[in-house]
């Protein structure tokens, strides 16, 4: 029997999407759709002082605060379906754009042309930000999930800012090479992933008290705080039950 901080006996690593928590659905929804709006935002480049960036940068970071959550309450098998769910709807929303820009518009609407130049620059920010945020967002739980083993559920504020300085690197470096490659120049898109990282970060660093609010609100609701020992941190969700608790 494995116990944490306090004296009390660790959860054991569960697949908390079947277990019926009552919160989990509404973070999964909330997660899902900042995803896919801030893909939607990254159309428009903004440049505040010296700083540029996409209009998605304002919004994603929250993303990341919600993955931390997941992985925090419920654990990495939970985070990872979430995950998968929100790229499943992500490729969903880019093809339905993609389809609706090839149907021959009513003559009436004359929008065709600024449809084009907004929504049919997403499916190429969405193959974007599927590439960068599952390569970052894989590095972001992994790394909290098992910074959370090692020191037994204590500093939850080093694993939050750590767990995004490592992630939210590789998302940003694949996300604005993919998207905005061959649009801007060199020197652009270099200030553009710093500034996209910066923010990113200083989002994580400014909300981490938010955070622990709801974390400890939601791990209060649910009497959950899952622990990933024995865990395979493999991409793929598993299909399997594991309800046992590897730890005793």
């Amino acid at each position: 029997m494995k116990l944490n901080r306090d004296g009390k006996e660790i959860s054991p690593p569960v697949s908390a999407v079947n277990t019926g928590f009552s919160l989990l659905p509404a973070v999964a929804g909330l997660f899902t759709g900042v995803l896919v709006l801030s893909n939607i935002l990254a159309a428009k480049m903004l440049q505040i002082g010296p700083f540029v960036f996409d209009g998605g940068t304002i919004l994603f970071p929250l993303s990341y605060i919600f993955g931390d959550i997941l992985t925090e309450v419920y654990g990495y098998r939970a985070a990872r379906k979430v995950i998968w769910t929100g790229f499943a709807t992500l490729v969903l929303m880019s093809l339905s754009i993609a389809f609706v820009g090839v149907l021959p518009a009513q003559a009436e609407w004359t929008f065709q042309s600024d449809f084009d130049n907004i929504l049919r620059q997403v499916p190429r920010i969405a193959l974007a930000s599927i590439l960068g945020y599952f390569s970052g967002e894989y590095v972001n739980s992994v790394t909290l999930s098992k910074i959370k083993v090692v020191t037994r559920g204590r500093f939850f504020w080093f694993r939050a800012i750590t767990s995004t300085l490592a992630g939210q690197f590789f998302d940003t470096v694949i996300f604005v090479s993919v998207a905005f490659y061959g649009l801007y120049s060199l020197p652009v898109l270099i200030v553009m992933a710093a500034s996209n990282y910066l923010l990113k970060t200083a989002v994580e660093v400014v909300f981490l008290p938010l955070t622990y609010f709801v974390v400890g609100f939601i791990k209060k609701i649910e009497k959950a705080d899952v622990y990933d020992y024995s865990v395979s941190y493999s991409i793929f969700p598993e299909h399997k039950n594991m309800t046992e608790n590897p730890g005793q």
